[in-house]
């Protein structure tokens, strides 16, 4: 009887183990299953994401306060998606192409949205869309379908495919109290009481001059109709070992703005910090008739957002050949008397520290940033850069267009130039 009993008692467990067995088989399998499509989703999910943060930031950056900058910036956006070259952003590992159909699985782009506020674009439902110069926010929206492998099976649903939706809100930011990679030409507030535009005023065109002494006082610079003296702020860098020749040094700083580097003091420049001129951009006489060398380098770099023909001015800078291929001209190189009929890239958009005063020799306190778009000499596409004092016509156009990099810092500012950020 003992026996028979032990022999029913295996049998028994051996029974259970089965059911068991039986019952927990398709219950782990199924989520394995869903770990698997969950984490397939979730993959989905953040490269839909990075695409629309792409969209989103590219289409902000060409907000510069013009009447055809959301198509510029619609443009832009959709460049970062586009296969034809394949460095556009896909999805599902990097298999299927953003905004189209790949097989059974369907991807869409909606047009870009552009607001005037922060508070608009984030919306759970955006509304008071608006277009052209008043634009400084963007919203993007992306969905991408993804097979489901495991847990198609299941009676309830009924489609494989499950959609898959990504957004993303990027637009300028507040005022920046640190602004990187700006121009270092400084000039001084006709009005420091004006904490929105120093005294200058929108769309007059000013003779920027380099700073003299003495008479006679150099004319105006047609068409500009204002006088502006302007000083270069010293940012040579000593310690570069790519590019240690201080013209190349002025050249890039007037092609594209001061280039990047692990000082911030070399990179950027400071709202209510002491700067000082370029050493050896030295003030003239008036009577000369003749700027520093550093100074003429430095128009030879902003002519190059005009064209990439090289001046007779220019042909002594070092490796000037290859640098002037390195920074293209502008897409729009006409001069207007409007900003918002501006339709270039931005490349003619100067960000500048405006400064108390003007000085050859004492230190120059930071006031804020604002904006010029430079204007092509009079009947010209480019500008003259072996003008005995230095001179170039910029258009006054506030703070419209991101600069590249900066930081808040704690400063109080009503107004200045921000920097493309995310939202969302």
């Amino acid at each position: 009887m003992d026996i028979k009993f032990q022999i029913n008692r295996t049998t028994e467990r051996g029974a259970t183990a089965v059911q068991m067995l039986v019952i927990m088989v398709p219950l782990l399998f199924g989520m394995i299953g869903f770990a698997v499509d969950l984490g397939m989703l979730y993959s989905v999910k953040g490269e839909l994401k990075e695409a629309a943060n792409a969209m989103a930031l590219a289409a902000a950056q060409r907000l510069n306060g013009t009447d055809g900058s959301t198509g510029a910036a619609t443009t832009a956006a959709q460049l970062t998606i586009e296969n034809t070259s394949g460095f556009g952003n896909r999805y599902d590992f990097n298999g299927r192409a953003i905004g189209q159909t790949t097989g059974t699985s369907i991807s869409t782009v909606s047009d870009p949205v552009y607001f005037s506020s922060v508070s608009d674009a984030v919306a759970t439902t955006p509304s008071s869309e608006v277009t052209g110069a008043t634009a400084k926010h963007v919203r993007i929206t992306i969905t991408g379908q993804r097979s489901l492998l495991f847990w198609s099976f299941l009676p309830l649903l009924t489609d494989r495919n499950v959609a898959v939706l990504a957004t993303a809100v990027a637009g300028i930011s507040a005022p920046l109290c640190v602004a990187c990679g700006i121009e270092p030409f400084a000039v001084a507030a006709i009005d420091q009481g004006d904490a929105t535009d120093f005294g200058f005023t929108l769309g007059t065109k000013y003779s920027f001059t380099y700073l003299c002494t003495g008479a006679p006082t150099p004319a105006l610079l047609p068409p500009g109709t204002q006088m502006l003296n302007y000083v270069i702020l010293n940012r040579l860098d000593p310690n570069t070992a790519v590019f240690p020749d201080e013209a190349s040094q002025a050249f890039r700083a007037g092609a594209g703005g001061l280039p990047g580097n692990t000082s911030s003091a070399q990179a950027c420049f400071t709202i209510n910090t002491s700067e000082i001129i370029w050493t050896n951009a030295a003030v003239n006489t008036c009577s000369a008739n003749q700027v520093a060398p550093v100074v003429t380098e430095a128009l030879c770099g902003l002519d190059t957002r005009f064209e990439s023909d090289t001046q007779a001015a220019c042909q002594a800078i070092t490796g000037v050949e290859v640098l002037s291929t390195v920074y293209q001209p502008d897409t729009d190189v006409n001069d207007y008397d409007t900003y918002n009929d501006y339709g270039g890239d931005g490349r003619r958009i100067i960000t500048i520290p405006i400064v108390d005063t003007v000085s050859g020799a004492a230190s120059m306190n930071v006031l804020g940033f604002r904006q010029f778009l430079v204007s092509p000499s009079l009947g010209a596409a480019n500008i003259s850069t072996n003008d005995p004092f230095g001179r170039f016509v910029a258009m006054y156009i506030g703070s419209v267009a991101p600069v590249k990099q900066g930081r808040f810092d704690g400063c109080q500012q009503i107004a200045g130039p921000g920097k493309v950020v995310l939202h969302q």
